[in-house]
């Protein structure tokens, strides 16, 4: 079936010496995994490797297979070009974890212009902005609410949160964040981008709710695997 829709670029691999396979999250259609059959090598194509960078913003029209098969793109253009993504070395190692967690994390080969939307606007904020060093912090607490498992926040004076269970309680666990590293954690509930710059995380604080969200991450989703560009941001980050 020959479909055009709005995509975005997750995650893209080498097959042989030629070709590429890339893994979209589609307006239409959620996630679907292309071949891009002599992509590297072709000088005069309409379909370039560079269009197939971390998070870029697509519009394609592709022959959609059934579910489980490689598709085949036919006409592609890129949307809402990034101005500082790719050379800002923050934002690019941002855009390369972040993808790396988008492509453990969803699977669904079904609409959800909602989830879309948040992706579609998310990336065009960071790549309009300047103040971004929590930005991933936000935008993976944010990416819960589409995924099912985003905190209940009825008791949220409570003196613990369970990871496990998504809420507060008073009860510890082995999985409950507590003290200091929930006082942070509480300060993103509830806020969008427009206000981190009034979040005071040191690069200390930065590193701990980030392992707090890849635990949560890592606790309700099956097969979720730690983003090997982990350390990356870490690094850059410190």
């Amino acid at each position: 079936m020959i479909e055009t829709t709005k995509a975005i670029v997750i995650n893209t691999i080498k097959y042989g010496d030629t070709s590429l396979i890339a893994t979209c999250y589609t307006k239409n259609c959620g996630i679907k995994v292309y071949m891009l059959k002599g992509v590297l090598t072709a000088k005069k194509a309409k379909i370039k490797p560079a269009y197939f960078q971390p998070l870029m913003q697509l519009n394609l029209t592709a022959n959609h297979n059934n579910k489980g098969n490689l598709n085949s793109v036919r006409d592609i253009e890129v949307l809402n070009f990034y101005s500082s993504i790719y050379t800002d070395i923050k934002k690019q190692t941002i855009a390369l974890f972040l993808a790396e967690t988008i492509y453990y994390s969803i699977r669904e080969e079904e609409q959800n212009s909602t989830l879309f939307q948040y992706l579609e606007t998310s990336f065009l904020w960071l790549d309009t902005h300047t103040n971004i060093s929590n930005f991933h912090l936000l935008f993976l607490l944010n990416l819960t609410k589409f995924l099912g498992f985003y905190p209940e926040t009825t008791n949220i004076n409570a003196l613990y949160f369970d990871l496990l269970e998504g809420t507060f309680t008073n009860v510890k666990k082995p999985t409950t964040v507590s003290g200091s590293n929930l006082v942070q954690f509480k300060k993103l509930l509830g806020i969008n981008f427009d206000v981190l710059h009034t979040i005071d995380f040191n690069a200390a604080n930065r590193q701990a709710i980030l392992a707090i969200l890849i635990q949560y991450f890592e606790l309700h989703l099956g097969g979720f695997k730690k983003p090997k560009s982990l350390a990356i941001l870490k690094s850059v980050f410190d």
